[in-house]
């Protein structure tokens, strides 16, 4: 495993479960953004669920790659499912740019993960 690989798991596994946790417990915050983007606060919540077990995911992954790389590979289909749920609403780029820089993010992850592998 790279230094490359180990850094991003982390940081990624960090911001996902700060978003999870949000989305779990409701905060109000969380519940403007199901609003806005067509979810009620249960379906949110789930969201929220996976990001943080895919945060954990990504940790797990640093002593068993292929939990990693399905971890990674989940968030990468979340944050595609996020960039068209802003596109199809419309939302500029100060709505969809957290959702893109972290699908890029994710994919230098699994880039350089499964390069390490």
């Amino acid at each position: 495993m790279n230094v490359a690989s180990v850094v991003l798991a982390v940081l990624l596994a960090v911001s996902f479960l700060a978003l999870g946790t949000a989305k779990i417990l409701a905060l109000p915050k969380a519940r403007q953004l199901a609003v806005e983007s067509g979810f009620s606060t249960t379906a949110y919540q789930v969201i929220g669920v996976l990001e943080a077990a895919a945060a954990a995911g990504l940790l797990l992954g640093l002593a068993v790659p292929l939990l990693g790389a399905l971890a990674g590979t989940g968030l990468m289909l979340l944050m595609s499912g996020a960039l068209i749920i802003h596109l199809r609403h419309g939302d500029g780029p100060q709505k969809f740019a957290p959702a893109t820089v972290l699908a890029l993010l994710v994919a230098v992850y699994l880039t350089s993960h499964l390069a390490a592998a």
